[in-house]
């Protein structure tokens, strides 16, 4: 009873605070803790249920093979003569490390003219934003010519039952002309004016390779010179030294090439040369200035990040082996086998292997690593409405530096654009799975009121 009492005061403080319902309703979501295990995301549906339905919402709730985890579905009817556009978000979120938080992660606080909490930019937000400008269509009676499907996602930061398990099993549910998805991003800089809009077309894949040394077992007392852990050790260091080359695709090329045009000399001098430059020289000097920004440096190449050790089974002992667990983000067209090849010639010891981790999952299909088109309505008009919202900012497209849950429609040939919704700077993406996460309140609006045209545009009759 407490804590009702303690989620209701926060609430009314949350909306007391902004005046914005965008901004109450993300304080709201922030608050049904949905970190990743377990997920829980079967409560934020019945939560979402409770708004969306008495507007006259169709509502499906889709169970899964986990009794905590589900999607939710609510679709605005139109008269069906254009196919649906469909507005996807997860629910789920990361665990947090709460000591190390100046607020409650799971508060929906809003301070300073922020909403903080995990989720606040992902996908929480993008959730709240979707989810307003959706539900205003159905508050001000806007006629339709295609129905409007609002999609809230499970297992998206991980587990099995995410869209590709929905799209196996619901297709019908949530068959679209097109989507909008999480992806891009609006960055502005610390006096608030907006640098650029970016709007995904296309994801990077994620690959694991195992690193294995091996060397022999024995006693402790007896170290030999074939040792696996610090055969590892050096092979990490090689590792930690190299970086991949870029490998340009043509929406990051257009992506540079846009904040040439936004940036001053000699910042816009490397965008150009890393673009269109012959001589390595010239571009490997664009390459080291622009990855200072870990962003710009990850959209440009197949990245590495080490993320698991494992080696040895008690104090005494020195292990037969040791291995590490290297997560690659590669662009759409890397071949893995290539990848592993490279990595070999960076270690260059025949006592470490390397090996691509192969999950149990079936393999991607050629459709899903093609960009989508920019040759749709719907594109179109987030670009019209973008450089509405915010004048004078250049719209681009551009490689999303992760994976997101955009395959199970680009698997089927249907065009997802993504874009989180809401003018952030660096420093608020760089707490993004980080500590004190958090989105401004007036972003959220501006979030809104874009999407919303966007949709008017796209979906309402004349």
């Amino acid at each position: 009873m407490q804590r009702l009492v303690t989620l209701f005061f926060f609430a009314c403080v949350a909306y007391a605070q902004s005046g914005s319902k965008t901004a109450e309703l993300l304080s709201d979501l922030i608050r049904i803790d949905t970190s990743n295990p377990p997920g829980n995301e079967l409560k934020m549906a019945r939560f979402l249920a409770e708004k969306f339905k008495p507007l006259g919402f169709q509502i499906d709730i889709i169970p899964t093979g986990d009794p905590l985890k589900a999607h939710f579905i609510a679709r605005l009817k139109g008269d069906g003569t254009k196919k649906p556009i469909l507005l996807a978000a997860h629910a789920d979120v990361v665990g947090v490390e709460k000591e190390k938080w100046t607020v409650d992660p799971f508060a929906g606080v809003i301070k300073d003219g922020y909403v903080m909490g995990r989720g606040a930019i992902d996908f929480k937000g993008g959730l709240a934003v979707f989810a307003r400008a959706v539900m205003m269509l159905a508050e001000n009676k806007v006629k339709l010519h295609r129905d409007v499907i609002f999609l809230s996602e499970s297992d998206e930061e991980g587990g099995k039952y995410n869209t590709t398990a929905l799209a196996a099993s619901n297709w019908d549910k949530i068959d679209c002309e097109f989507a909008i998805n999480e992806g891009g991003w609006i960055i502005k800089d610390e006096s608030g004016k907006v640098k650029y809009v970016s709007i995904s077309t296309a994801d990077k894949s994620s690959v694991s390779l195992l690193v294995t040394a091996r060397g022999t077992s024995t006693h402790s007392s007896m170290p030999r010179a074939d040792n696996a852990i610090f055969t590892l050790a050096k092979a990490m260091a090689k590792i930690a030294d190299y970086d991949t080359r870029p490998k340009l695709i043509d929406s990051t090329k257009e992506f540079f090439l846009t904040l040439a045009k936004t940036s001053q000399p000699p910042v816009s001098t490397y965008f150009n040369n890393l673009v269109n430059s012959t001589d390595p020289k010239l571009v490997e000097e664009a390459d080291r200035e622009i990855s200072k920004d870990t962003l710009l440096h990850a959209i440009m190449r197949n990245t590495i990040a080490p993320v698991l050790l494992n080696a040895g089974f008690r104090g005494n002992v020195i292990p037969g082996s040791a291995e590490a667990t290297l997560n690659f983000r590669t662009i759409p067209g890397t071949n893995v086998a290539e990848l592993i090849s490279e990595i070999k010639a960076v270690i260059n010891d025949p006592r470490v292997d390397v090996t691509q981790i192969v999950v149990n999952r079936a393999p991607l299909p050629p459709a899903a690593l093609v960009p989508s088109t920019k040759q749709t309505v719907l594109f179109e008009e987030m670009v019209k409405q973008a450089q509405t919202i915010w004048p004078g900012a250049p719209v681009t497209t551009y490689l999303f530096q992760a994976g997101t849950d955009a395959m199970a429609w680009r698997s089927r040939g249907i065009p997802v654009y993504g874009i989180y919704p809401y003018p952030i700077t660096a420093n608020d993406l760089t707490r993004m799975h980080g500590n004190d996460e958090r989105v401004p309140v007036a972003s959220l609006d501006q979030g809104t009121e874009y999407i919303y045209k966007t949709l008017l545009a796209v979906a309402a009759k004349e």
